[in-house]
């Protein structure tokens, strides 16, 4: 699949403020600074799409992105160590998660990880979280350039026997780099899988 078009829509801090889910629909989170703004850019062509920045945080909202006029790629709030107070960070958390547990159309929840680090637990406490409340999810390893290829197979390796230990099976991996493009091509062909059989009726 190939991203011609990516248009911004709307921002929201409620489930409820989202555009209609009258279309197909992908979203992205993550640790914050995790590089998903620079991921998300880096797959629909566009440096200045998401917002990227080295303060972790930036995203502080739910952003709905039209994608080939026919579905929506949505950019999540990271979660972790933004540096925002508490009771900012609890309002995030409640809304992620309302989102996630109560739009229609989400397809598939893209759970990003930084490969440069063997798995965290606050990683590995959504991943799990997800996996019980039965949300399609897929995980995708960042910054794949920072490591050499023997580290990054030893870690990935590691994330997989981590994850078997209370996984039946492991979820769709995929390994990217928004530097280099690294996974570019896989990421969406597995994207384009999901979103362009047929517009949902």
């Amino acid at each position: 699949m190939v991203i011609k078009e990516a248009t911004f829509i709307k921002s929201a801090t409620t489930y409820k403020a989202c555009p209609l889910p009258d279309k197909h629909e992908v979203a992205f989170i993550g640790r914050s600074n995790v590089g998903k703004s620079s991921l998300i850019n880096m797959l629909c062509n566009n440096r200045k799409l998401a917002k990227t920045s080295s303060t972790p945080g930036k995203t502080q909202t739910i952003n709905h992105f039209l994608i080939n006029k026919s579905w929506y790629l949505v950019d999540l709030p990271g979660y972790g160590y933004a540096k925002v107070n508490k009771q900012l960070r609890n309002t995030f958390a409640n809304f992620i998660s309302d989102y996630i547990l109560n739009r229609p159309n989400l397809d598939c929840l893209f759970i990003l990880v930084d490969s440069r680090h063997e798995p965290r637990k606050i990683d590995l406490e959504f991943i799990t979280w997800c996996g019980e409340n039965e949300i399609p999810i897929a995980i995708v390893m960042t910054k794949t350039d920072k490591l050499k290829p023997a580290e990054l197979e030893h870690n990935i390796n590691v994330y997989v026997e981590t994850l078997l230990q209370e996984w039946e099976e492991t979820p769709p991996m995929y390994y990217t780099s928004a530097e280099n493009k690294n996974g570019k091509e896989e990421l969406l062909e597995y994207i384009g899988q999901i979103v362009e059989p047929e517009n949902i009726e």
